[in-house]
């Protein structure tokens, strides 16, 4: 038997998956890309992390209350820039378990992709 504390809330489904999903207070996001693949590299880091706290606000979170991130990155070369954009982002104190990954992206445009777990 299912009780409250069992339910399962799946937001913005297509037919291949769900971009968020809820449960027991944790919030599991899809990996999120760039809306504009045609920008450089610390473009589209900034693109994506304004996304994840656009994302975060509109289930009534915050940065503050990531607790993992996973980043793939296309090229070693860039981890420099990457991890300069992302000590200015995160909330001092709060600062999520992160895994990063060089990988080759699904299309060769996007350089960065970047995955949370967060409380909800």
């Amino acid at each position: 038997m299912n009780t409250p504390s069992d339910t399962i809330t799946r937001l913005h489904q297509n037919a291949r998956m769900s971009k968020v999903v809820m449960h027991r207070g944790l919030a599991y996001f899809s990996a999120q890309v760039t809306d504009d693949p045609t920008q450089n590299f610390e473009a589209q880091t900034r693109n994506i992390l304004d996304k994840i706290e656009k994302q975060l606000a509109d289930i009534g979170s915050s940065k503050a209350h990531i607790l993992s991130a996973t980043v793939y990155i296309d090229s070693a070369p860039l981890w420099p820039g990457f991890n300069a954009i992302w000590e200015k982002w995160v909330v001092p104190g709060h600062l999520p378990a992160r895994t990063c990954v060089e990988a080759k992206l699904a299309f060769p445009e996007y350089l960065i992709e970047i995955s949370i777990i967060a409380t909800c």
